[in-house]
């Protein structure tokens, strides 16, 4: 396996969460289509779901991708957000990962607060304001 990406699906909200992830990490989105610009044969999609997002990339780090998905179900796909999923992130540095996690936590729920931990690493966890759950580890350097 060469690497893995992370991919979410959102209840009709992909583009406020891109643009409050790009805020956080920075950089420019690869891709962005919405479901206008990708006919579906045998699907007739309702006129407030047309600019909802089908697809959407926003490169994260050096080699990791951020993508994500509209559950529409308008056209029978069904969201159900639960604890299935974590987004690990690892930054470089203490310091990153204070920043990382005060700013992908605002507004949501903190389950862990970051903070040294007895295996050695700085690491927390909490549901951001679109309810993905994170984990922040920045693992020092062994001495």
């Amino acid at each position: 396996m060469k690497k893995v990406n992370i991919y979410l699906n959102f209840p009709g909200n992909t583009e406020d969460a891109f643009n409050f992830y790009r805020s956080v990490f920075g950089g420019e989105f690869s891709a962005v289509f919405r479901f206008k610009d990708m006919p579906m044969p045998g699907e007739k999609l309702r006129k407030e779901d047309e600019d909802k997002i089908m697809h959407i990339a926003l490169p994260v780090g050096k080699d990791d991708i951020l993508m994500a998905s509209d559950a529409l179900g308008s056209i029978g796909q069904k969201l159900i957000q639960g604890n299935n999923i974590y987004v690990s992130l690892h930054p470089d540095s203490r310091d990153e990962a204070d920043r990382i996690f005060k700013a992908l936590s605002a507004g949501g729920q903190i389950e862990m607060p970051i903070a040294d931990q007895p295996w050695g690493d700085y690491w927390g966890s909490f549901k951001d304001k679109f309810g993905i759950p994170w984990m922040v580890d920045y693992i020092p350097p062994k001495k």
